[in-house]
């Protein structure tokens, strides 16, 4: 068993999931990282990180966590980044669509967490970060209704894991961000990248929640770019 904390993050290759492997791998964290494309993401310590395909949408989490733990002999986070956005309203969208974005940012993550929920009860300190939105506490414009759905869920999600998980030792926050400068939201807004959020600076959000005690235990935690009423 490594004597290195072990973090499981899905969708690292890119955007807020790769921001969040560098940060933890700085911090002396050992990765696996699930991804469509296993290829050791730069600023990365390629000694101490485990690579595995995964696809969000397909599965494959039990034997995802089955080798992490092959490979490192523990768990003690889970960082579920992977995420689909579709814009499109509830009115004007198919239930294909609904069904695509629960699959990624709903069912996938639930999966994982389960795979992984006995090494994590195990450590007496896991830690389950669930990556969700501003537009899982609210729902903005009409384009965003139907990954608003998705991402309530996600909200949700993660409170159940929090009490399911919390005699073991284990803590769960959603963490909710508004527009980050990624792909993603390059995609849905033409906001300039100056003004969102910087991936890194939520590394930082996600670094800090899971190093917190078993006795400061953080539901949800909000950030955004930008004046809104309440966040």
């Amino acid at each position: 068993m490594t004597a290195r904390p072990v973090a499981m993050i899905s969708g690292a290759s890119r955007g807020i999931g790769l921001a969040v492997a560098r940060r933890l791998s700085a911090d002396g964290w050992a990765l696996s990282l699930g991804m469509r494309k296993p290829l050791v993401p730069e600023g990365v310590d390629p000694a101490h990180t485990h690579l595995s395909a995964y696809e969000a949408a397909v599965g494959g989490e039990d034997a995802w966590t089955a080798a992490t733990l092959e490979r490192f002999g523990r768990i003690d986070a889970i960082v579920a980044n992977a995420g689909l956005m579709i814009p499109k309203s509830v009115i004007e969208a198919e239930d294909d669509d609904l069904d695509a974005m629960l699959a990624v940012n709903v069912k996938a993550p639930r999966r994982l967490v389960k795979a992984a929920f006995e090494p994590l009860a195990a450590s007496g300190r896991g830690r389950v970060i669930i990556l969700a939105s501003l537009s899982g506490k609210r729902v903005k414009s009409e384009k965003s209704g139907l990954y608003s759905m998705t991402k309530f869920a996600a909200v949700a999600l993660s409170h159940g894991i929090r009490q399911a998980g919390f005699e073991h030792g284990i803590r769960a926050t959603a963490v909710c961000p508004g527009f980050v400068a990624t792909d993603m939201a390059r995609t849905v807004t033409d906001r300039d990248t100056a003004l969102m959020t910087d991936p890194d600076e939520l590394a930082g959000v996600v670094a800090m929640l899971i190093g917190l005690s078993n006795t400061a235990s953080v539901a949800e935690f909000a950030v955004n770019c930008q004046l809104e009423e309440q966040y």
